[in-house]
C-alpha cells in the first residue's frame, strides 16, 4: 500500500532531478494526468518545458504495466528513428522508479470510439498515415539496445495466451468463444520474422496535429514477435460495425484493405492476414469479457462496462464468419 509520505517523497525526487536538468528555473507541482493505465502518470511544467512522468506506485512492483523502465528503454530505442517517439528527459531506477519525457502536443482520438469527434477527412487521413508509421515501427532493427524482449510468443502461443484470458470469462459472457477458439486452433499460420510491437497500435495511442503523427504513446505492453499481430488489433478500429452499442459511425474511414495497401506500400500481401484478423478480434472479446465481469464482481465497478455484450458477440461472431 502506498502512503502520503510515499508519494510525497517520490514527488521530491522527480522535483529534484528536473531542477538539476533546468538550473535556476522553478519546478511546478506535479499534476496526475488523466487517462493513464498504467503505473501514475503525471505532468509538470520546468520553466516553459514540460515533461510527463511515468512511475511505478509506491509498494508495488515494478512489473507488467508497472515497469516503466521497460517504457523508457523502448522509448530510448526508437529516438531519432523514422517513428516519433516522445524524448525520454530522465530516467531514475531507484524504486519506486520513474522517468520523465517531453509532453507531446497533440490529440490521440479513436474515431469510432472517443470524444471528440473528429472531421471525417481527418480521421481517415490519420488513420493512412499511422498505417505507415506502423510500417517503419515494423522495421525497426530489434537488435537495437534496449530492446530486449523476452523470447517472441509465436502465433501458437499467443493464441495460448488469449485463449485463457478467454475461458477466464464466463461463458454466458462469451457466445461461441469456444468455437472461435477451436477453428483457430486448427489452421495456426506459419510465423513470420519477428519486428518490434507496440501492442496496442491504434489512433488512441497516437497524438496527431491536423493529419500528422507526431508520437506514438502507451508502450505498456510492446514486444518483438509476429507483424501480423499488431496488425490484426489496428484494422480493428476501422468499422464501427465492430462495436455495436458502443462505437459510432464515421464516414469514410479507411477499409481494412485500405489500410493493408498503406502499411505494405506496394509490397506483396502478408500471408494469413484472415487468422490474425480474427485473433484481434478474439482478444478483444476477451478484454471486453474480462473488463464485464470484473464490474459484475464488484472488482471494479464501471456501470459502462454494461454495454459491452453486444460488441463482445460481434467481435466472435466476425471472427467465425472471417474463418469461414
Amino acid at each position: 500500500m502506498s502512503t502520503a509520505t510515499d508519494v510525497w517523497e517520490l514527488t521530491a525526487r522527480v522535483r529534484d532531478r528536473l531542477a538539476g536538468l533546468h538550473p535556476g528555473v522553478s519546478v511546478g507541482e506535479l499534476k496526475i494526468l488523466p487517462g493513464g493505465h498504467s503505473g501514475l502518470t503525471y505532468s509538470v511544467a520546468v520553466g516553459e518545458a514540460t515533461y510527463v512522468i511515468k512511475a511505478v506506485p509506491p509498494g508495488q512492483r515494478p512489473v507488467g504495466r508497472n515497469d516503466v523502465l521497460r517504457q523508457a528503454r523502448v522509448l530510448g530505442a526508437l529516438a531519432g528513428s523514422a517513428v516519433p517517439v516522445p524524448d525520454v528527459a530522465a530516467v531514475d531506477e531507484t524504486q519506486p522508479a520513474w522517468f520523465a519525457m517531453d509532453f507531446a502536443s497533440g490529440e490521440a482520438v479513436e474515431p469510432v470510439l472517443d470524444e471528440p469527434e473528429l472531421p471525417a477527412a481527418t480521421a481517415r487521413a490519420r488513420m493512412l498515415e499511422i498505417a505507415a508509421v506502423l510500417r517503419r515501427l515494423h522495421a525497426t532493427d530489434v537488435r537495437t539496445p534496449g530492446l530486449d524482449a523476452p523470447e517472441p510468443l509465436d502465433a501458437a502461443g499467443e493464441l495460448e495466451r488469449w485463449s485463457r484470458t478467454m475461458h477466464a470469462v464466463p461463458a454466458e459472457l462469451r457466445p461461441g468463444g469456444e468455437e472461435l477458439i477451436e477453428r483457430l486452433a486448427d489452421d495456426v499460420p506459419g510465423d513470420l520474422p519477428p519486428v518490434l510491437l507496440h501492442g496496442d497500435f491504434r489512433l488512441g495511442n497516437v497524438l496527431c496535429v491536423g493529419e500528422r503523427a507526431v508520437a506514438v504513446v502507451d508502450w505498456e505492453i510492446w514486444s518483438v514477435s509476429d507483424p501480423r499481430i499488431d496488425l490484426g488489433w489496428f484494422l480493428l478500429f476501422a468499422d464501427h460495425h465492430n462495436f455495436p452499442q458502443v462505437g459510432r459511425p464515421v464516414p469514410g474511414l479507411p477499409t481494412e484493405a485500405e489500410l493493408l495497401d498503406a502499411y505494405g506500400d506496394g509490397g506483396p500481401p502478408l500471408p494469413a492476414m484472415d487468422w490474425f484478423r480474427a485473433l484481434g478480434r478474439m482478444k478483444m472479446a476477451a478484454i471486453m469479457g474480462h473488463n464485464l465481469r470484473r464490474h459484475r464482481e464488484g472488482k471494479h465497478h464501471d456501470p459502462d462496462q454494461e454495454r459491452l455484450p453486444p460488441t463482445i458477440a460481434a467481435m466472435i461472431r466476425t471472427a467465425r464468419d472471417i474463418l469461414a
